[in-house]
């Protein structure tokens, strides 16, 4: 199980897996009625036919993966080396079969880095799953069985529903590898996000008991659908304390989307804005009554934001119809159109509300490329690149902390990492030498030099080293 440290609890992402199936519809359904019981026979009533309409359809994963087991270096020793240095780790969690030839969608945490991924289905039977598409940033992935012409119960991923705080809801899971479980809750809040749990943070809160197991699997609501996908818990103990929190339905459907669509990676639009959250104190300057929206406070040049006539002040409301009040809610709405749609964002611009229609698109410039600086040299070890909007998207970095040559990754081993240079450093100057671009680095750290002054910017701030090697 693995865990995120939020102020003093933890958030312990649970091994499951999730559930998702077909649109009930494309059009929208009338609004439901929602009554509470008033007698005791309606407080007698059960849960049992939503639970045989959506159960059969969820699914246990496990996974095997082999680690590398640290040796004590001086047993080894005496050992003569016959110590094994590998070791099985397994990983239980739950899913849902989202289409009837044997799609699975569940966590990506459940089968992250695995070797080996098993899906027993609610008979017990066992089937190897292939992994068609893993999203490390929703936190999401599907996976496929073979089961030949034989058609499995499904469940549909209905992300039509207007969610309501007070809804009741289930998760259905596999909780410590008991066997199913079905335990009962309702909608706690909606649109929880700067949980650090994943990049598109926008999660629905629950007090459904959800367990080590449960991750991955349904969250479903009354008509027996999957409304979200069960990921994590926020736990002292790292067991249910009654919050736990669920990826929407939107957002399942678009990493299934993705996978069944041949991909083999979710292709999300940019808005190409840097926003915050409008405090009390922003609220006040903006002449507000209230604190109202998400301010615009950067705009990158080019990008589809400023072709569409944002501007760097303006207040975004809403983000295709979605009302939105901090900087999560405009990535998950925005990043979840279709590329090439034309997405309306309501505006508040100088006292008036406007409309701007901004096209959905990729960000731009390359995601992969970089180099590795090796030499004699303070920063060998360190795997450096020039920062585009496309790789601080797919690393998950802000494009607008920095421009030009971004540290992503440093070995231990090297003396980059020995001179305390952390990844997220912008490399600025190399003996007084400025460096823009990868090719001008390797040139700069090529030379044969006994001192050294290297120049690299961390949060803003210019920092200058001076080495002797």
């Amino acid at each position: 199980m693995r865990a995120y440290q939020v102020l003093i609890p933890a958030l312990a992402v649970l091994a499951a897996c999730s559930p998702g199936g077909d649109a009930k519809s494309q059009s929208l359904p009338p609004p439901t009625v929602k009554t509470v019981p008033t007698s005791a026979a309606e407080m007698k009533q059960s849960f049992a036919p939503v639970v045989r309409k959506a159960a059969p359809a969820v699914v246990n994963v496990s996974s095997r993966r082999t680690v590398r087991q640290r040796v004590d270096p001086f047993w080894d020793f005496f050992s003569g080396g016959g110590m094994p240095r590998e070791r099985v780790a397994q990983s239980l969690g739950s899913g849902a079969i989202v289409r009837a030839d044997g799609v699975i969608l569940t966590n990506n945490h459940n089968i992250e880095g695995a070797d080996e991924v098993i899906v027993q289905l609610a008979d017990k039977r066992e089937f190897p799953a292939k992994v068609l598409l893993a999203d490390p940033r929703s936190d999401l992935a599907v996976l496929k069985i073979d089961v030949g012409n034989e058609k499995l119960p499904v469940i549909a991923i209905d992300d039509a529903e207007e969610l309501e705080v007070g809804d009741l809801v289930l998760a259905i899971g596999n909780p410590f590898g008991v066997g199913q479980t079905v335990t009962n809750g309702i909608v706690s809040a909606t649109a929880r996000s700067n949980l650090g749990i994943t990049d598109f943070g926008f999660f629905i809160q629950t007090d459904a008991a959800i367990n080590p197991g449960n991750s991955g699997g349904p969250l479903v609501d009354m008509d027996g659908d999957l409304i979200g996908v069960n990921t994590a818990i926020l736990s002292r103990s790292g067991q249910s304390s009654g919050v736990g929190f669920a990826i929407p339905a939107q957002m399942a459907r678009r990493v299934v989307a993705s996978a069944l669509g041949g991909e083999t990676a979710v292709v999300r639009p940019w808005l190409g804005a840097r926003t915050q959250a409008v405090t009390s104190d922003i609220a006040h300057t903006l002449g507000q009554s209230a604190p109202r929206g998400v301010l615009v406070a950067d705009v990158w040049p080019g990008a589809a934001a400023e072709r569409a006539g944002l501007r760097q002040g303006d207040v975004i409301l809403e983000v295709a119809g979605q009302p939105v009040t901090d900087e999560g809610a405009v990535a998950y709405h925005f990043g979840n159109q279709r590329i090439g749609a034309q997405t309306p964002l309501r505006v508040l611009r100088d006292g008036r509300e406007i409309t701007l229609n901004v096209r959905a698109e990729k960000a731009p410039g390359r995601t992969d490329g970089g180099r590795l600086i090796d030499g004699r040299n303070p920063l060998q070890g360190a795997f450096v690149a020039e920062l585009t909007p496309a790789m601080a998207d797919a690393k998950g970095l802000d494009p607008f902390v920095g421009r030009g040559l971004v540290v992503l990754q440093i070995d231990p081993r090297g003396f980059a990492a020995r001179a305390g240079l952390r990844p997220g450093d912008f490399i600025r100057a190399v003996n007084g030498r400025p460096v823009r671009s990868e090719s001008e680095l390797a040139a700069a750290t090529a030379q044969n030099a006994r001192r050294w002054s290297i120049t690299i910017e961390r949060q803003g701030q210019q920092i200058t080293s001076s080495f002797a090697l």
